[in-house]
C-alpha cells in the first residue's frame, strides 16, 4: 500500500465534535477541515462515529454479502463495512452528495471515493439519490442496512419503511445517532432517536429485535 494511500485510511473518530472519546486533533487537521483536504490526501478522512462504533459495525458487516449504506459523508463507515464484508459481496453506498456548495467539484463525494478504493475487498456500487427514492426500483434482497442520511423523523421513518421489507430472515439494520446515552450528542427530539424508540421500545415492529447498542448506535435484527 502507497503511503498515499495509508495516509487515507487513517481516521478520526468525530473530531471537532461531542464524543464519549477524547480526541485531539493537530492543529493542521483544523485547519483543513474542508473535505477537498481528505480528497487530496492532505488529511485523514473525518468519521462521524465514534472508533467504538467502527468496531461494531466492522463485525456485524463481516461474512455479509449485500449491504447497503444511506448516507456516506467521506466514507469512513462505507471503509468499514467493505473491510469486514464477505470476499464476493456487493456493497451498495446510497448518497445524494447533494450538501457541495460546487457541485461540479463535489469534494465530499471525491474523499468517499478515495476512502473506500483505498481497500479491493468485494464491490461497490455507487447510488446518487436519496435513500427513500433509491428504494422506489430496488429488487435485490439485502442482508445488513446502514442508517445515517437525513435524520429528520420523517426522512429516518420513510428510509426504515423502504428498506426494512428487503432484509432477508437473520439480517440487520443498524441506526446511527439513534440513541440517548451519558455523555453522548444524541437528544431525546432527534429523528433517528424517536424512531427507533417507536419502533422498538415503546412498541416491537413485528419479527424485528434490538440486539445491540453501543454509544449512539443501535443494532436491529430481522427474526429467522
Amino acid at each position: 500500500m502507497t503511503d498515499l494511500a495509508q495516509h487515507r485510511r487513517r481516521l478520526f473518530y468525530r473530531p471537532f465534535m461531542e464524543s464519549p472519546e477524547p480526541c485531539s486533533v493537530p492543529w493542521i487537521y483544523r485547519r483543513t477541515r474542508h473535505p477537498v483536504f481528505a480528497w487530496l490526501g492532505l488529511r485523514p478522512i473525518f468519521a462521524q462515529h465514534t472508533s467504538a462504533e467502527h468496531e461494531t459495525l466492522k463485525r456485524w458487516a463481516c461474512g455479509r454479502r449485500r449491504l447497503v449504506e444511506i448516507g456516506v459523508a467521506e466514507g469512513a463507515s462505507a471503509l468499514a463495512l467493505r473491510e469486514a464484508m464477505s470476499s464476493d459481496a456487493v456493497l451498495y453506498l446510497i448518497d445524494p452528495f447533494h450538501l457541495s456548495r460546487i457541485q461540479w467539484i463535489n469534494a465530499t463525494r471525491h474523499a468517499a471515493v478515495s476512502a473506500v478504493s483505498t481497500c479491493q475487498n468485494g464491490t461497490v456500487v455507487w447510488i446518487k439519490e436519496f435513500g427513500s427514492k433509491a428504494a422506489d426500483d430496488w429488487t435485490t434482497p439485502i442482508d445488513l442496512v446502514f442508517f445515517d442520511g437525513d435524520h429528520s423523523e420523517q426522512a429516518v421513518r420513510q428510509d426504515w419503511e423502504k428498506w426494512e421489507r428487503f432484509v432477508i430472515p437473520g439480517g440487520t439494520a443498524i441506526f446511527h445517532d439513534a440513541r440517548v446515552f451519558p455523555g453522548g450528542w444524541p437528544a431525546p427530539a432527534d429523528g433517528p432517536v424517536k424512531v427507533v424508540n417507536s419502533l422498538f421500545r415503546d412498541a416491537r415492529f413485528s419479527g424485528w429485535k434490538i440486539v445491540e447498542e453501543v454509544h449512539s448506535m443501535v443494532v436491529v435484527q430481522r427474526e429467522e
